[in-house]
């Protein structure tokens, strides 16, 4: 059966259209300060809203109804047409020389990835500074609605563990989610606008702070400044970061509950009492190997180790040192956790921490069986029993979670690339972290030196992780387009 397309086309020009007007906030910005760039990002805006409102007319006639094959298809192009326009400014500004960097950038910022292939950040202009925020900003957005409204409908990697009630079926899922939307929208904004004057008041100027706030909470990472974070070599700024940054990582869902009177949701759920345990056990490792190399003393070494392993694990990116300094150990180990992620329902990327969770009960209940071959043992998740339908979405997803970052690592090493730069670079793209690991695209380095073929195959990976694979994988097969 022929995919009726006008739905999904409906969906795409809405977003385009919003980005088309997105793109006019830096160059009211640029003209405020006299820098006749702000024609680049008026004429972006123009032609993104006339191609955007465009297919937004031309669709939006008739009942619109909502299969799920039109969802999956939906998705991927939604994502991809965001980051294709979003490159626009990048490219016409000049402040990426082609639109291979230019595509990479935006799409580094659409799925809050983080990496960059942008140098000379403190003297680039304000305009394609706050426009790298705002994409982030949106695309953080975009993950909170798209991990609540749509992958638990498609029962993506085990998703369906958190499917609401009102979204069981693909044709609720429109309306619906623009109801919810309104809500997280308002709560993502709010948690923004405390983040960013926090900022501002421990000593950031209002564009940083703007820009930082809107990184932080999409748990994107991009910075005003090449040194990151470390730029402002500030306890007060990074100890305000790690709350943001911990705060974008847990599920939004629980914050609007809570909102709502139910509080003990918000401290009683397993994956975030799973999560705050990850994250002190992995500080408190780093800071005690940031002792014991002789880089840092005392609470100065829990401080990096805190804010670097937040940074890391959540996918968001920023670095206030550059940790490959602490030796040998320090890389492995920073490499080993950029896979572990956030939470379900938040900005952040990674395998998630439910995943993990849902794998420890299944390898337990294995390990049980062999041990006490006629006991009953029934996995549980958050005191409710484990589906097998679960167990085995999750199992898949990490299967193809390994693969996906093994055969991109292999594709980037045959473009050229050396062992440690390709496999690292396969991983922080999977797992949406930003920078990688080795002397080029480590924390104190960028992806400009990597050759366009990389470059495209990192774009494509980012892309692929954070529609959480299987969205984007299905597409590829000719039994999904002959149904």
């Amino acid at each position: 059966m022929l995919l009726d397309i006008r739905p999904v086309l409906m969906v795409i020009g809405t977003l385009l259209s919003v980005l088309g007007v997105a793109m006019f906030i830096p160059a009211l910005l640029d003209l405020a300060v006299g820098d006749r760039q702000w024609r680049v990002f008026a004429t972006s805006g123009g032609v993104t809203l006339f191609v955007g409102g465009g297919l937004w007319l031309a669709t939006r006639e008739g009942r619109v109804e909502f299969t799920r094959r039109q969802a999956f298809v939906m998705t991927v192009l939604s994502w991809t047409s965001l980051a294709a326009f979003g490159a626009l400014p990048l490219l016409w500004s000049g402040a990426a020389p082609t639109y291979t960097d230019a595509f990479f950038e935006s799409m580094s910022g659409i799925t809050t990835t983080g990496s960059t292939v942008l140098s000379g950040l403190d003297q680039m202009q304000a305009g394609v500074l706050l426009w790298r925020g705002i994409m982030q900003w949106l695309g953080g957005l975009g993950v909170i609605v798209m991990a609540i409204a749509v992958l638990p409908m498609l029962q993506v990697g085990g998703m369906q563990l958190f499917q609401a009630e009102a979204f069981s079926t693909a044709e609720k899922i429109l309306p619906r989610a623009t109801q919810i939307s309104a809500g997280l929208t308002g709560l993502y904004i709010f948690f923004t606008a405390i983040c960013a004057l926090l900022y501002h008041l421990a000593g950031m100027t209002a564009l940083d702070a703007i820009i930082h706030g809107m990184t932080t909470v999409a748990t994107g990472g991009l910075s005003s400044h090449d040194n990151s974070i470390g730029h402002y070599g500030s306890a007060r700024i990074e100890i305000i970061a790690i709350v943001f940054m911990i705060i974008g990582s847990m599920p939004f869902i629980l914050y609007i509950q809570a909102i709502r009177g139910q509080l003990k949701r918000l401290f009683r759920d397993s994956e975030i009492r799973a999560f705050l345990a990850i994250l002190a056990f992995f500080t408190l490792i780093a800071g005690l190997h940031a002792i014991e190399s002789g880089t840092f003393e005392g609470l100065e070494a829990f401080r990096h180790a805190a804010f670097n392993v937040v940074s890391v694990v959540t996918g968001t990116g920023y670095a206030s040192t550059d940790y490959q300094a602490w030796g040998p150990f320090s890389i492995a180990f920073f490499f080993f956790i950029m896979f572990i992620g956030g939470c379900q329902g938040s900005t952040a990327c990674g395998l998630k921490v439910f995943r993990l969770q849902v794998m420890f009960q299944i390898v337990k209940q294995h390990i049980n069986r062999i041990v006490f071959p006629n006991g009953v043992f029934v996995k549980k998740y958050a005191g409710m029993p484990l589906g097998d339908d679960v167990s085995a979405a999750v199992m898949s997803f990490f299967f193809l979670y390994v693969v996906s970052f093994l055969v991109l690592g292999i594709l980037l090493q045959m473009t050229g690339l050396d062992f440690v730069t390709a496999l690292s670079g396969a991983g922080t793209a999977i797992a949406n972290v930003g920078p990688g690991v080795g002397h080029i695209i480590g924390p104190a380095g960028n992806f400009q030196p990597l050759n366009d073929v990389a470059k495209w195959l990192l774009s494509f990976g980012m892309l692929l992780g954070r529609l959480e694979l299987l969205t984007m994988l299905v597409l590829f097969l000719p039994r999904f387009w002959m149904e």
